[in-house]
């Protein structure tokens, strides 16, 4: 769901940078003090490169030619708290900017607002706690991991349309782009939650003591050895903006 430059007006990408850095702020001044230690800083670190890892690898969405990868927000923020979790993904698509020219630095505040701010900041606040309020049993990990996964890709993909919309750079049709975007993220929202939930689960059952190992090693081995199977096809945004524009 990584936008490009090319969907973006000068004004509409600016003022997402602005608003993104402004919440990343805004998460800085709101960690605790006792957030910052060493195991904690090493737990971000090893957390955020998992999530990197898995988000280079699309997974193919069975009958329409699509893939997905996931976000991995929702699943940061459980870990290691909302707030520090939005400073995570920031900096993870920071990196994959600049190094692996995933989106461009136009977009950069939008998908750092689409796939950052909205699930730690909004979803998972006021969706993911109300529903593990009354216990992290594996039944409410499950229901909020996949509502939650769900939530974010919906609203971060309806802030794709917005925002290329609003830019005016495009000649998409709104319904009909906004039509193909939403039924293909509400299907990458359900794997994600999917994945999410499974490995929620493993940490409130095994609870590995060493959780640092535990996500460097994950993070090792899906950029080591999963890479080779990520999906050819196009992801979400860009079978969507396929199908808008050689709609018959």
């Amino acid at each position: 769901m990584h936008m490009s430059d090319s969907l973006l007006s000068p004004a509409v990408g600016a003022a997402m940078c602005a608003v993104s850095l402004a919440a990343n702020v805004y998460a800085v001044k709101k960690i605790k003090k006792d957030d910052i230690c060493k195991d904690k800083i090493m737990m971000i670190g090893a957390a955020g490169a998992f999530v990197f890892a898995a988000q280079m690898l699309n997974f193919t969405i069975p009958a329409t030619g699509s893939s997905g990868h996931i976000v991995g927000s929702i699943l940061l923020a459980s870990i290691i708290g909302n707030f520090s979790a939005l400073l995570a993904i920031s900096a993870v698509l920071v990196v994959q900017c600049l190094f692996f020219a995933d989106g461009g630095l136009l977009a950069l505040g939008c998908n750092i607002f689409n796939m950052g701010v909205i699930p730690c900041l909004l979803v998972y606040p006021l969706l993911f706690k109300p529903l593990v309020k009354n216990g992290m049993t594996l039944k409410n990990i499950t229901v909020a991991s996949i509502a939650s996964a769900v939530a974010s890709l919906q609203f971060g993909a309806f802030g794709v349309v917005l925002e290329t919309q609003l830019s005016g750079i495009t000649a998409l049709p709104f319904l009909t782009f906004l039509s193909f975007m939403q039924p293909i993220h509400l299907a990458i929202g359900i794997a994600e939650g999917i994945i999410t939930a499974t490995i929620l689960c493993f940490v409130h059952i095994y609870q590995p003591r060493r959780l640092v190992v535990t996500f460097a090693t994950l993070a090792i081995f899906a950029g080591c050895f999963l890479s080779p199977f990520a999906s050819p096809y196009p992801d979400g945004l860009e079978w969507s903006i396929e199908n808008t524009i050689f709609l018959p």
